[in-house]
């Protein structure tokens, strides 16, 4: 079995005491929780992430017996002003710290672009911001250890670590067991290799597969503007799950499985269909 949760920030915007049981009603069972996504009212700097607050997020989430299955904190660690590279070291200190507090296994993040804007641009394939990038992780995967967390790190086509062998790369520069991989299938996607899917698919099975530590579920359509590519809910799009789903069903049993890119609406409907292609699989 996969243990399927949500993306909190798509479901309905509502406070997180009412808000939990709705995605549970809708067969969800753990959520990707960012902070400065769905809890908007309440501050989410270091200094509000206290163990009080982890308290309470974990005996609501308890209450409505669901897990958080990863807690987002997607910054920059290649930006090239370092005292944004400062500040954002103390919150992924300040989340893994949180994560540990609140029962959370995992941190997650992606990993980035050597610009403010954090944007593709050609440097991003450079070995240079492949090194900068390992440089100013290294320090959060100590704080993992510390804290026992797993920080799990997303390749993404557009950012530096962007094809398996770059993710191998950085897994094997730093080695070590707290920093493992949450493999987004379509975000390894881009308009140069879609037509050649499952083979991306495949060798990121071979490469990282004994570090996957949790999925996303999302799907695309082609679009003519940006990169090509359009992040849709899982199921209603373009995407095949056939290899996904067998690997997971061989390889990784009760593994976090989150959705991304759905909305309130079509929620449940993406939940169920992903659930078929599981049993299907």
């Amino acid at each position: 079995m996969l243990q399927l949760g949500l993306r909190l920030h798509d479901a309905e915007n509502l406070p997180m005491e009412g808000l939990l049981p709705i995605v549970r009603e809708k067969g969800y069972t753990c959520v990707h929780l960012a902070l400065s996504k769905a809890m908007k009212e309440y501050p989410c700097g270091p200094s509000a992430l206290t163990p009080g607050y982890a308290h309470y997020l974990k005996h609501l989430f308890e209450q409505n017996q669901m897990d958080v299955a990863v807690l987002g904190n997607y910054l920059n660690l290649a930006h090239p002003d370092q005292e944004v590279i400062r500040a954002s070291l103390e919150k992924y200190y300040a989340h893994i710290r949180f994560a540990s507090l609140l029962g959370c296994g995992m941190v997650g993040t992606e990993t980035g672009a050597p610009n403010p804007e954090y944007k593709y641009c050609p440097e991003c394939r450079t070995d240079a911001a492949l090194s900068t990038f390992i440089k100013n992780i290294k320090p959060v995967v100590r704080c993992a250890e510390q804290f026992g967390v797993i920080l799990a790190l997303e390749p993404v086509a557009r950012h530096i670590v962007w094809n398996p062998r770059r993710a191998r790369t950085v897994l094997d520069e730093i080695g070590s067991p707290n920093l493992q991989i949450l493999f987004d299938p379509v975000n390894m996607l881009d308009l140069d290799n879609v037509d050649r899917r499952e083979e991306v698919f495949a060798e990121a099975m071979e490469l990282l597969g004994r570090d996957i530590a949790m999925v996303h579920f999302k799907d695309y359509i082609r679009v003519p503007e940006g990169h090509g590519l359009k992040a849709v809910g899982a199921g209603t799009g373009e995407m095949d799950y056939t290899s996904i789903m067998r690997f997971i069903k061989q390889e990784k049993p009760f593994i976090y499985a989150t959705l991304e890119n759905t909305v309130p609406e079509n929620a449940a409907w993406c939940g169920a269909r992903m659930k078929t292609f599981y049993d299907e699989a």
